[in-house]
């Protein structure tokens, strides 16, 4: 049994997770507590890989990382970047994909706590920024166990977004769901059962570790 594909599988989720995490905290902190116009409008759009067919999105990400396109033309001539078919694409196409299942606990956990224990901080005398550090994030903690799980537990298991825009490069895109539909498509059943009762299991732990730490802190 080759483990490259799950090695490679676990290194895009981990680096997914952390990017994702440094990314939606505070994209999530104003979607909490901000006034902007934009706010309904700027969930709306960030809430679109839930309902989107992934290959969709890996389409336009593959025609926007192409050599061909403005971005993909400039990241390629003037920084030496090429995302498409790369293991970079993957974690660009991974943290979009991913990002509702970041964003939207962490913005479930800061509107959950109480308007009181920012305004008592607001009372002290503390900055916002210090308010966020030491109030709202302590009192999130939930949150972000739950959203990073969910994140990295999705990672592991995309395909469409993959396929699109990394296709089966071994050691490089051929994650553990390219290799599952590569033994199907080969009608190689009892390499694919192996490879999917392993992911099976893995998934089935992590979301079970999220219930059970959310069930030991609610009592």
């Amino acid at each position: 049994m080759d483990w490259s594909p799950f090695i490679l599988t676990f290194k895009l989720a981990c680096i997914t997770t952390l990017l994702l995490g440094l990314i939606s905290i505070p994209v999530a902190y104003w979607l909490a507590y901000g006034k902007s116009k934009f706010r309904t409008i700027t969930e709306a759009i960030l809430g679109m890989p839930l309902v989107l067919p992934p290959t969709v999105i890996g389409f336009y990400l593959l025609l926007a990382f192409g050599n061909q396109s403005l971005l993909g033309g400039w990241l390629n001539n003037t920084l030496g970047l090429h995302l498409a078919f790369s293991f970079s694409g993957l974690v660009i196409g991974s943290m979009i994909y991913s990002f509702p299942f970041m964003v939207y606990p962490l913005v479930s956990g800061f509107r959950n706590i109480p308007l009181s224990f920012r305004e008592s901080g607001r009372v002290l005398g503390k900055s916002e920024l210090n308010i966020f550090y030491h109030i709202i994030l302590p009192n999130s903690k939930q949150a972000l166990l739950t959203a990073a799980i969910l994140s990295f537990a999705h990672t592991i298991g995309e395909f469409g977004v993959v396929l699109m825009i990394g296709g089966n490069i071994p050691n490089e895109t051929r994650v553990a769901s390219i290799a599952i539909y590569d033994y199907v498509e080969s009608l190689n059943y009892s390499m694919a059962n192996r490879y999917s009762l392993f992911l099976l299991g893995v998934t089935f732990f992590i979301l079970l570790s999220v219930y059970f730490v959310n069930r030991k802190r609610n009592g």
